[in-house]
C-alpha cells in the first residue's frame, strides 16, 4: 500500500493564490461549476462581482459585505498611504504593508492635493485629528460601536503662548499659523519667510483636550524636521512670524486647543470623500455639497461604504471606463445601487482611475487603463483573527494522475495564539492536522487525503482552524472542499481526419458530460452526456460547431463526472490545427 503522511510548514512569504497549479500536462483540477452569488473572502466576509447590463452598456459592480465593526476582530479606519499625509500609494502596496497586522480589505477613499499627495478631507485615526474636514463637503465618522454618521463638519483650532489664543490650522501648507504633527510626514513644506517653532515633545493631536508642549528651537525656514512625539508651529506673513517670535521663544510653553462642531471627539475615526449618497435608505439626488455637477453627473469608476439597518457594512466600487466591460457610473446611480443593497447610510469615496478595492494587497477590482494608479489614504476594513485561504484545489483526488493529488490548506495569523487546526468529512469522521501556541506568519497543512494508512472517507470535507488570541479572543475560520477519487487521467490527443480524442477513467459509475470549450471556459460543443460505467472512458470530437468545421485555435476539454459521491471535473486543454486540403 502506498505510504501517505501528513505534512506541516510554516511559511513566512506573501499569502500565495488559492488555486492549485499543474503538476503535469493537464491543466488543474476545477469545480465543475463556478461558484454562483457571495464568495467567502473572511469569517462573515463576502465578495461578489454583480454586472447589470443597461441600455448604455454593462455595469460591474464589486461587493463586499462585512460585520458591524466591533473594534476588536473587525475594525473599520483610515490608511494614509506610507502612514503620513504627504505622498501616494498604490491601494495594493498599502494592504500589503497592513498584512502583517490584519488580514483587509481597502477602498479608495478621499481626493487629495496633486503636487502634496494630502488628502482633501477628515483624517481622524484612533481618536486623534490628522487632517482638517473640508469644507463645503461632508464627512464621514466611524463610532467605536461601528455606528456611521455623515455631517458636514467644521474646524477649529487655536494657539497660545505668552500672549492671547490665536486662530490655528493643522498640517495645511496655508493661513497664518498651522501645527504639524508627524501625520504631516518627516519634515514640514519647504517655505520661505516663516517661522518655525519646534516642540520636540508634544501629545497626540486629540480633540477638545488640552494639548501642551515646550519650544526647544526656533528656525527662519522650511523644511524642518518634524520630531516623532513632538510637532511644529509655522507662522507666515510678517505680522504672524512677529507674534510667534514674541509669543513662543525658545522655553515658552505653548497651548493647543483643537474641537469640531458637530462634536466628534468620542469617535473611533473619520474620513473624508463624499458626497452623502444614501440617507434613511433613500438615495440623495442632490447633496448639495461643494462638488460639480459635471463630476457628479459623469460615468466613471466610484467607491463608498454603506451601513444596513443591521449595522452591516457594505464596500462597493463601480468599476469603468470601457464600453465592452464596464462603462462606471454617476453618483446618484451609485447612491441608487446602494440603497439596492440595503443601505440605510451610505457615503461616496475615491472616485475617478484611482478608484478601486484591494484584499490582503490584491487588486479585486480592474484599473480602467490596466495600470494601478496611486491613492492618498484608503477606508480599511481590517479582520485580525484567524484567517483560512481557499484550498488549493476544490477537489482532492488522490489517484496518482499528478491532478489533487494532494491538498494544501493555508491560514495565517496576525497575534500569537494558541491553535487547532481540524479536518472534518463523511460521518463524523475528524483528524487532527495541528495544535498548540503559535507566532505570527503564515502556515501551511498538506494533507493526500489519508487517514490512518488507509483512503479516508469520500464526500465534503471541512477544514477548521481556531486560534485564542494573545488577548483572550477567540476566531475561526472554515474552508471547504471534497475527497473524490472518481475522475482521473484526462487526456486529449488529435485522431484521424481532424478528429480530437479525449480518454479519461472513472472509478465508479457516473453521469458524465464531455464539453469543448474556448480557453475563457465558454463552451462551444458538447460531446457526451450520458451515463457511464466505471472503467477507462472516450469521447471523441469531430471539429464541428454547429454543423461547421471548427476554426483553428486553442480550445480545452472539460470533462464533468457526476457520482454517488459527488461532483467533480476536469480541464485540459489543446489546439485544433487547420484542416489539410484533401488531394
Amino acid at each position: 500500500m502506498r505510504r501517505r503522511k501528513l505534512l506541516l510548514a510554516a511559511a513566512l512569504g506573501a499569502l500565495a493564490a488559492a488555486t492549485a497549479a499543474s503538476a503535469a500536462t493537464q491543466s488543474p483540477r476545477r469545480p465543475a461549476q463556478q461558484p454562483s452569488g457571495a464568495s467567502l473572502l473572511l469569517p462573515g466576509v463576502t465578495y461578489s462581482r454583480q454586472v447589470e447590463f443597461t441600455s448604455r452598456g454593462p455595469i460591474v459592480f464589486d461587493v463586499v459585505t462585512a460585520p458591524r465593526p466591533d473594534g476588536t476582530v473587525y475594525t473599520l479606519a483610515p490608511a494614509l498611504s506610507n502612514d503620513a499625509l504627504r505622498g501616494t500609494e498604490k491601494l495594493s502596496a498599502l494592504g500589503q504593508r497592513l498584512a502583517a497586522e490584519a488580514t483587509t480589505v481597502a477602498v479608495d477613499a478621499d481626493a487629495f492635493e496633486r503636487r502634496s499627495g494630502v488628502p482633501r478631507g477628515i483624517v481622524l485615526q484612533g481618536g486623534v485629528l490628522e487632517n482638517q474636514p473640508s469644507p463645503g463637503r461632508s464627512s464621514l465618522g466611524i463610532g467605536a460601536d461601528g455606528q456611521l454618521s455623515v455631517a458636514r463638519v467644521s474646524y477649529a483650532g487655536t494657539w497660545q503662548g505668552s500672549g492671547q489664543r490665536r486662530p490655528l490650522l493643522l498640517n495645511a501648507a496655508k493661513g497664518r499659523f498651522t501645527l504639524y504633527t508627524p501625520a504631516y510626514g518627516p519634515k514640514t513644506p519647504r517655505e520661505a519667510g516663516v517661522v518655525e517653532d519646534v516642540i520636540p515633545v508634544f501629545p497626540p493631536a486629540r480633540l477638545d483636550q488640552p494639548l501642551a508642549g515646550t519650544v526647544a528651537q526656533v528656525a527662519s525656514a522650511g523644511p524642518t524636521p518634524i520630531p516623532r512625539g513632538g510637532a511644529v508651529l509655522v507662522a507666515r506673513g510678517p505680522q504672524a512670524t512677529a507674534q510667534l517670535r514674541a509669543e513662543a521663544p525658545a522655553g515658552q510653553t505653548v497651548d493647543v486647543w483643537l474641537s469640531l462642531s458637530p462634536d466628534w471627539s468620542s469617535l473611533a475615526a473619520a474620513i473624508g470623500g463624499g458626497p452623502l449618497l444614501v440617507r434613511n435608505g433613500r438615495p440623495v439626488f442632490q447633496p448639495g455639497e461643494a462638488f460639480a455637477p459635471r463630476w457628479l453627473a459623469s460615468r466613471q469608476p466610484r467607491c463608498a461604504v454603506g451601513q444596513r439597518l443591521d449595522g452591516r457594512i457594505l464596500l462597493v466600487c463601480a468599476e469603468g471606463t470601457s464600453p465592452a466591460y464596464s462603462i462606471g457610473v454617476s453618483s446618484y446611480e451609485l447612491a441608487v445601487e446602494l440603497a439596492r443593497l440595503g443601505a440605510t447610510t451610505a457615503y461616496g469615496l475615491g472616485a475617478g482611475p484611482a478608484a478601486g478595492m484591494a484584499f490582503d494587497g490584491t487588486l479585486l477590482t480592474r484599473p480602467p487603463s490596466g495600470r494601478e494608479v496611486r491613492v492618498s489614504d484608503a477606508l480599511v476594513l481590517s479582520y485580525s483573527g484567524v484567517y483560512a485561504a481557499p484550498p488549493s484545489t476544490p477537489v482532492l483526488s488522490p489517484n496518482g494522475d499528478g491532478v489533487g493529488d494532494s491538498e494544501t490548506l493555508t491560514y495565517k495569523l496576525v497575534r500569537p495564539s494558541t491553535v487547532s487546526a481540524v479536518l472534518s468529512g463523511p460521518g463524523g469522521r475528524t483528524i487532527s492536522l495541528a495544535s498548540g501556541a503559535q507566532p505570527p506568519g503564515l502556515y501551511q497543512l498538506s494533507w493526500d487525503g489519508s487517514d490512518g494508512g488507509a483512503l479516508a472517507p469520500e464526500g465534503a470535507w471541512t477544514f477548521t482552524v481556531t486560534a485564542r488570541d494573545d488577548r483572550g479572543v477567540t476566531t475561526s475560520a472554515e474552508r471547504t472542499f471534497s475527497l473524490d477519487d472518481t475522475l482521473s487521467a484526462l487526456a486529449v490527443a488529435s485522431g484521424a481526419r481532424g478528429q480530437v480524442v479525449a480518454t479519461f477513467r472513472l472509478a465508479r459509475a457516473a453521469d458524465v458530460i464531455v464539453r469543448v470549450e474556448r480557453p475563457d471556459g465558454v463552451p462551444v460543443a458538447t460531446v457526451l452526456s450520458a451515463p457511464l460505467p466505471a472503467g477507462q472512458q472516450r469521447a471523441v470530437w469531430r471539429g464541428r460547431i454547429d454543423g461547421r468545421a471548427a476554426p483553428a485555435g486553442r480550445y480545452q476539454v472539460d470533462v464533468q463526472a457526476t457520482s454517488s459521491v459527488g461532483t467533480s471535473s476536469l480541464v485540459a486543454p489543446f489546439s485544433l490545427l487547420p484542416h489539410a486540403p484533401r488531394r
